[in-house]
């Protein structure tokens, strides 16, 4: 069989750098090795993408029309970029917003007042655009980080606070509500997520739930609505950390009447790389689906002037993002939502300071685009690994090797192996037939075969 080979590597820093071709035949079997057995099929592979949010959105409308192009045909294009596939927006405003917003006036309780000209601003162009670049109609999953505050237990939007039960009911329809005014500016909404983070008391636009509260608002008012008005929009739960992805997840799905409007969960990378809950999960409802659904490299800032920690730019945030996804979809994922499509050179804007790393930047002051080590990470995978891929099973005796291997549909096998040690001899191994091959200290590698 012909091997194709894809490398990225620090010591070079070398991205998407072409090998020479190769074909299987002796290799050394005393060598630590990648065993692939295709035979053994998993989960159906949904693609990547990234957040629609409004300061991704904000931040391109200030790039001229040539980068902004760039940046869209970067992550959307097949042949360009990364071929994104899914896509997440929020619903109300978010930490990644200009300020707190919704749609409603204050005190609205028949939803009268509805209003999605904020997002005509510039999320709803932003969308329309990445799709005239994609090749395939966008999965877009859409989150609310907070309900209008007069909803709420507490008045406001931050600071955490709880729905108030008399507004159940409207605020399920004001899911409804949101996904027919997208629909009719000719974008559709594939799925929502009960509550983004619904375990965090943020300072910045956030509600909390008890699982079980989740439980009856699913049971009771969101899954009831968006059944009778809009069948084909699916319903994702606790989309949060891993940490605590079992305990919150059972408790839904394991109520039947909750669990006929779950699609699946979702989670996050925070706190946690505790990649086998995904798993525990699923061995406890295998009909049901996992998707990660937000990650992002948190930068330590306080205010619009404050200095960044020096984790900008380094290359363990792309480690980071290839082991993550590895983990996850060794473990069920079904695909990949990273967080903020672009921000600006601070990791902004943000209206509570809360500045992260986006794996494409756009500097203000060069206008230009900078292209973080994760953006080339992410394309080891989504370059590479064709929609309809499924899952291979896979086996590493390498410390400090990950490895993930998918089948795509025409049949070739695609093997992503990342080192984050020192350089590395192994076999590579596909049902038998293998190579020998190095992988060098720091450095991610796409073989394709076949």
């Amino acid at each position: 069989m012909k091997v194709k080979a894809i490398r990225s590597e620090k010591r070079d820093l070398k991205f998407w750098k072409t090998l020479p071709e190769r074909e299987t035949g002796h290799y050394d079997p005393k060598r630590p090795v990648i065993a692939v057995n295709s035979r053994v099929e998993y989960q159906e592979f949904m693609g990547f993408g990234g957040a629609f949010t409004e300061s991704a959105a904000f931040t391109l409308s200030e790039a001229p029309e040539t980068v902004r192009e760039e940046a869209l045909r970067a992550y959307f294009s097949k042949l360009e970029g990364l071929g994104y596939v899914l896509g997440r927006v929020h619903i109300n405003s978010s930490d990644f917003s200009l300020e707190n917003y919704t749609y409603v006036e204050e005190g609205d309780q028949d939803l009268s007042t509805f209003d999605l000209s904020r997002e005509d601003r510039w999320v709803v162009p932003m969308i329309r655009d990445a799709m005239r670049h994609a090749e395939e109609p966008l999965k877009l999953l859409a989150s609310p980080w907070s309900p209008p505050g007069y909803m709420k237990d507490t008045g406001e939007m931050n600071y955490g606070g709880k729905l108030l039960p008399q507004f159940a009911d409207i605020w399920a329809k004001y899911y409804a509500r949101y996904i027919e005014e997208m629909k009719k500016r000719g974008i559709g909404i594939w799925a929502v997520s009960v509550q983004n983070e619904p375990l965090a008391t943020q300072t910045w636009d956030s509600c909390i739930y008890t699982a079980e509260e989740e439980r009856d608002f699913v049971k009771h008012h969101l899954g009831p609505v968006i059944s009778a008005t809009h069948p084909d929009t699916k319903i994702i739960v606790w989309d949060h950390n891993r940490d605590v992805l079992v305990e919150r997840g059972a408790v839904v799905l394991s109520d039947l009447e909750a669990a006929q409007y779950v699609w699946g969960v979702g989670n996050h990378w925070y706190v946690s790389e505790a990649f086998e809950n995904l798993t525990a999960l699923h061995n406890m409802f295998p009909d049901k689906h996992i998707l990660f659904t937000e990650g992002c490299v948190e930068l330590t800032t306080t205010s619009e002037n404050a200095v960044h920690n020096g984790y900008l730019g380094s290359w363990s945030n792309g480690e980071r993002y290839g082991r993550n996804i590895m983990g996850d979809f060794n473990n069920w994922s079904r695909g990949w939502i990273d967080w903020n499509l672009v921000l600006n050179e601070i990791g902004g804007p943000n209206h509570v300071y809360n500045y992260c790393e986006a794996p494409i930047m756009y500097d203000r002051n060069t206008e230009k685009l900078i292209y973080n080590n994760s953006y080339y990470y992410i394309g080891h995978f989504s370059k590479y690994i064709a929609v309809g891929a499924r899952r291979l099973e896979i086996s590493v005796t390498k410390e400090d090797v990950h490895a993930v291997a998918f089948r795509n549909p025409d049949g070739r096998i695609v093997v992503v192996a990342q080192n984050e040690g020192f350089i590395a001899e192994l076999s590579l191994v596909v049902d038998g037939e293998g190579l020998n091959i190095n992988l060098p200290d720091n450095s991610i590698t796409t073989f394709i075969i076949g």
